[in-house]
C-alpha cells in the first residue's frame, strides 16, 4: 500500500474535505480506465493496475471514515434538522 496516499486521505479527513478525497477517487478511476484499455498490449501493467486497485480500496475506506465522522458529528443529527 502507498503509505504516501493513506496520509494525504487522512489529511483530507481530518481537515473534513470530501471534495478533495472524491478528486483523488475520480482521477484514481480515470487512470485505472486507462491501464485496462493497455491490457494485452505491448507493456505488462498488471502491477499498476493492483496499484490503482489499492488505492482506490484507501480512497473508500478514506470516505467510509468522513461518513462515520459526519453522522457521529455533534448537531449533525438529519433526523432533527428535516422534522424542526
Amino acid at each position: 500500500m502507498s503509505v504516501a496516499l493513506e496520509l494525504i486521505v487522512d489529511g483530507y479527513v481530518r481537515l473534513n474535505d470530501r471534495g478533495a478525497i472524491v478528486g483523488l477517487k475520480a482521477h484514481r478511476e480515470n487512470l485505472l480506465a486507462l491501464l485496462r484499455a493497455q491490457l494485452g498490449g505491448c507493456f505488462d501493467v498488471s502491477r499498476s493496475i493492483a496499484q490503482m486497485e489499492e488505492e482506490l480500496a484507501q480512497i473508500e475506506a478514506g470516505l467510509e471514515r468522513l461518513d462515520e465522522a459526519t453522522a457521529s458529528a455533534p448537531g449533525n443529527d438529519m433526523q432533527a434538522s428535516i422534522f424542526n
